[in-house]
């Protein structure tokens, strides 16, 4: 009897190590997804225009390729490209601190007071998160244009702001992080609303608002229909429609394709470094949270 329940106990350890597999084979499978693209883009940057067709694809090439191709892209139409990532820079940091600060009071509001309308106003919210952003660009267009800031930086500052996903996100971490007490508390040691928001309500929420950063960050940083819409300068443009400018000269003039390759993949760049840097803020937050509790 007991070495039936032994062999039980080994045969269903057994089938436990087999099953704990699955899963990690389906996330290896799914990160050689992800980063199979990122690995041939830094492949093709490593490569001469004559080595990009007749090297294989996913081969490395070590013949300084990579330094030429970004000498080349940097005196590309005097710097050009620079000028780009500039633009994307104060593009996506700008809209994304703004974005955070419009985002952080609406959702604390949101969350912590009550008003006429309140249930509506949430409920109109969840409505704008599920509306695409592709079908909004027309009419931002039309009002931008009919105020006279079209072709201009805060074309596409302004429409940035606004974020639903960011004020539904900070409105559900602001529910769950600032305690009504605390809140409580300050009124009654006579502090106003706004200072209770900035000394007692925002402290928890670095962490939501963190995320809420980063995502408006990509989003912006990424986003192309809005910027080709709304920008007619090549002076103003953004690193996406940049590219899109280059890869359209790139059926021209063949040996354009090594250019807008490397420049897609330095535009990734300040993607990785930024995660990376506020992954580090996410676990300081997160430590000093749980001491505090």
């Amino acid at each position: 009897m007991t070495m039936d329940i032994a062999t039980a106990r080994r045969r269903a350890h057994s089938h436990h190590q087999r099953v704990a597999w699955v899963p990690t084979l389906i996330l290896l499978i799914g990160a050689l997804y992800c980063l199979l693209p990122l690995y041939w883009l830094v492949a093709a940057t490593s490569k001469y225009h004559g080595e990009l067709f007749s090297l294989p694809s996913f081969a490395l090439a070590f013949n300084g390729g990579f330094i030429d191709n970004i000498v080349a892209l940097s005196n590309y139409r005097g710097g050009r490209y620079w000028l780009w990532t500039f633009n994307s820079l104060l593009f996506a940091a700008g809209g994304a601190s703004l974005s955070t600060i419009v985002s952080a009071a609406a959702g604390y509001g949101l969350a912590k007071y009550n008003f006429a309308g309140k249930n509506v106003v949430f409920a109109f919210l969840l409505g704008a998160v599920l509306i695409p952003g592709v079908v909004l660009a027309v009419p931002q267009y039309l009002l931008m244009s009919k105020i006279g800031l079209a072709g201009t930086y805060w074309a596409v500052l302004i429409p940035s702001v606004l974020s639903p996903l960011g004020i539904y996100l900070c409105r559900i971490y602001a529910d769950a992080v600032v305690h009504n007490e605390l809140l409580e508390a300050g009124r009654v040691d006579g502090a106003s609303e706004v200072r209770i928001f900035f000394s007692i309500g925002l402290p928890p929420m670095i962490p939501g608002l963190i995320t809420v950063f980063l995502l408006q960050f990509i989003g912006i940083w990424n986003n192309f229909l809005l910027p080709f819409i709304m920008l007619s300068d090549e002076k103003l443009f953004p690193l996406t429609v940049g590219l899109y400018t280059m890869l359209n000269a790139g059926t021209e003039q063949p040996g354009m394709y090594t250019l807008i390759i490397t420049g897609a993949f330095l535009s990734i760049l300040p993607l990785v470094a930024l995660f990376l840097v506020l992954q580090r803020y996410w676990r300081l937050d997160l430590i000093s949270g749980s001491v505090k509790g």
